[in-house]
């Protein structure tokens, strides 16, 4: 098959992306798919031939590598040939026109949010992973918050503000402490704050602002840190994340050679496994995700699951979490992809 595995984007997770394209991409060319990884900000920018071409080549992007800090995304904007508004660079759409299916290894907003599903959608592209409506609610915590309540899975107290510069003062003295602030639609623990102290929380506040100022607040609870991926109609066995060189998984933590410590499976009981696993597939099905996630928890010390957030195209880079839980059922990374691929085409079928 002609796949597009897409990746990069204006995404702060547009590094860990670009990871997750090149080997996404290998591994489909491994399993003999004509595949190509490309930039879907940059298309076709210095490409010389047809956008039909591009499966007869290697690639459209060099080595990506995941710094140690979130990408200048401005920076990015600026040095695009093109200038245009568009998020889908030069010839983007008319490769993933011409291919069989469209890989997608996009993260964060510009990805995982619903707006590129939808657009594959009215232009009849098959893709992976789930549909727009459901990419977008789960992208959105508040939303996803609401349906953890309605389906009874166990998660921190919290809620949601909007606000702007001159209500700092005010939502220091009202937000309890500790906390968790997170933006509205962030991953990788890109805009996430743990404030324990009231001049941490206005920080927080200050820094979120950087991210529309608008977030939710949840009670921080203490314990480790699980998760737990869904593929087709089952879950997967649990990681635990120990964390080596953060107080929490921040996003060196999780892409940094030796930030943490990854147990696959977790060493936890049956029981919470399974608790934890049920969650994550009601979860994954209330939402209306398909084919694939990974839902985060925190296991406290008295052996509750608190639900946290889903993420509805999870990390595919050598250090992530879903291919561990994939491996342990006997799963290699390039069947995994394949796995991803022929779910996604049957689904659209």
């Amino acid at each position: 098959m002609k796949i597009v595995v897409l990746a990069g984007g204006l995404s702060p997770e547009r590094h860990v992306s670009l990871v997750t394209g090149q080997n996404v991409c290998a591994a489909l060319r491994e399993r003999g798919h004509r595949a190509v990884v490309m930039d879907m900000y940059l298309g076709l920018e210095g490409y010389e031939g047809a956008p039909e071409d591009v499966f007869d080549g290697t690639g459209l992007i060099g080595e990506a590598a995941i710094s140690a800090d979130a990408p200048d995304l401005e920076a990015v904007r600026r040095g695009r040939r093109d200038q245009s508004p568009s998020l889908f660079g030069p010839g983007a759409l008319e490769v993933c026109r011409a291919a069989d299916a469209v890989f997608l290894g996009l993260h964060g907003e510009c990805g995982e949010d619903g707006r590129v599903q939808a657009a594959f959608d009215l232009l009849g592209i098959p893709y992976t992973g789930s549909g727009h409506l459901s990419s977008g609610m789960a992208m959105n915590k508040a939303v996803t918050k609401q349906v953890m309540e309605r389906l009874g899975i166990r998660t921190p107290a919290w809620r949601e503000v909007r606000f702007e510069r001159e209500d700092i003062p005010r939502l220091v003295e009202e937000l309890p402490l500790p906390c968790a602030v997170k933006t509205i639609n962030g991953g990788s623990s890109l805009g996430l704050a743990l404030p324990e102290t009231r001049g941490a929380l206005t920080a927080a506040l200050e820094e979120m602002l950087g991210y529309g100022g608008h977030v939710v607040v949840e009670e921080k609870v203490i314990g480790r840190d699980i998760t737990v991926g869904v593929l087709g109609d089952r879950y997967l066995p649990a990681v635990e994340i120990i964390p080596k060189t953060a107080d929490f998984f921040d996003y060196a933590a999780k892409y940094q050679e030796g930030g943490s410590e990854e147990v696959c499976p977790a060493p936890i009981s049956e029981e919470a496994w399974r608790t934890m696993g049920e969650a994550a597939l009601a979860l994954h099905r209330g939402l209306g995700l398909e084919v694939y996630s990974r839902t985060d928890f925190v296991l406290d010390e008295a052996g509750r699951a608190w639900c946290l957030e889903i993420n509805s195209l999870p990390g595919m880079t050598p250090g992530s979490l879903l291919p561990k839980e994939a491996a342990a059922v006997g799963m290699d990374y390039p069947a995994l992809c394949e796995e991803i691929l022929r779910l996604s085409l049957e689904r659209r079928r």
